[in-house]
């Protein structure tokens, strides 16, 4: 009875990753970012914001994925690092797709095009690496540990 009325209200789902910071991060690409389980990250890798992430899509709850997988769904990525005594954040939103598989086990994608492969989390984003807080980005490049937070709301008629 309820559930019928909280899908019609569409629902909310919750991963979240924890990783690493690293020297290399730069936060400069325009149109990807990027969490990865590599502990190493060379300078080339411009869209990379956290390395040893705890998390991959293939590791994502099967509800979670699901939501996901529709156009109508808003996926938030939250960005949370501790530098020193202050939480430093950012969010970048982009929307769901049919096409997103969550099968990558080595890293995750957000993305500002529509291009979708097994790492791809969420597309047509508002941001990217280089949109990120400048302050957030140097907590991570000083070795800081970044939280990151996806909320998948799939909306709902």
């Amino acid at each position: 009875m309820n559930d019928a009325d909280a899908t019609d209200r569409g629902t909310t789902h919750v991963e979240r990753i924890t990783a690493q910071g690293h020297e290399n991060v730069t936060g400069e690409h325009g149109s990807t970012v990027e969490v990865t389980t590599d502990d190493w990250l060379t300078p080339a890798g411009d869209c990379i914001v956290g390395v040893e992430a705890d998390g991959t899509p293939a590791d994502f709850d099967d509800a979670f994925v699901a939501a996901c997988q529709s156009s109508e769904a808003t996926i938030t990525a939250e960005f949370a690092v501790e530098a020193g005594d202050e939480t430093l954040t950012d969010t970048i939103t982009g929307r769901g797709d049919p096409e997103l598989t969550f099968e990558g086990d080595r890293s995750l994608v957000g993305r500002t095009s529509d291009y979708v492969d097994d790492r791809t989390v969420f597309v047509g984003a508002d941001g990217a690496a280089a949109d990120l807080d400048r302050e957030l980005i140097d907590a991570l490049a000083d070795g800081a540990a970044l939280t990151l937070t996806l909320t998948v709301d799939s909306g709902g008629n």
